[in-house]
């Protein structure tokens, strides 16, 4: 294992200190895959209620999913210092009540977001994955206001020059 030379710097701020967008101008474009995971636990009587579909707002992981699609395609806006993008491809994937991890009651969502481009979508697929999770506690929580959203975070990451991480780097 290789010990860094040089401390790592924040891209976002310039040699001033000053706030900047950061300048992708000279990357090439290369494919790029982000893919983020994250849970919401919730009561056993919530996940029976999304499970059946008799939810009051409608088909909840219906809806969760299609927010978070149009949650990565929006994150430009959301978060001010991201490029906007132009996403190849968002899918969004829910499992209810995960084997990895019993005695809890809950759906992990998985995000994958891939674009040609000159920077990377990291942030598209952890914004699709929060506002997935958001929509199932906006829909449930007449029934649940106890619902906790946790462990949102990369779990692998494709291409561009710092290069892959998480299983794309194992492979």
């Amino acid at each position: 294992m290789s010990i860094p030379t040089t401390t790592p710097t924040l891209t976002h701020f310039d040699a001033q200190g000053q706030v900047h967008m950061v300048d992708v101008g000279a990357k090439p474009a290369t494919h790029r895959i982000a893919v983020a995971t994250g849970r919401i636990e919730m009561q056993p009587a919530t996940l029976a209620i999304i499970e059946a579909g008799t939810a009051k707002k409608g088909d909840v992981l219906g809806i969760a999913r299609i927010a978070g699609i149009q949650a990565a395609k929006r994150t430009s806006d959301l978060i001010p210092l991201c490029h906007p993008l132009a996403l190849t491809r968002v899918a969004v994937e829910f499992e209810v009540a995960s084997v990895k991890h019993p005695g809890t009651t809950g759906i992990a969502c998985t995000a994958t977001v891939e674009t040609v481009g000159q920077t990377g979508v990291e942030m598209e697929a952890l914004t699709a994955v929060q506002i997935a999770l958001l929509t199932i506690y906006d829909m449930c929580k007449a029934v649940d206001r106890g619902m906790v959203v946790n462990n949102v975070r990369v779990v692998e990451k494709q291409g561009g020059k710092s290069g892959n991480f998480g299983e794309a780097a194992r492979s």
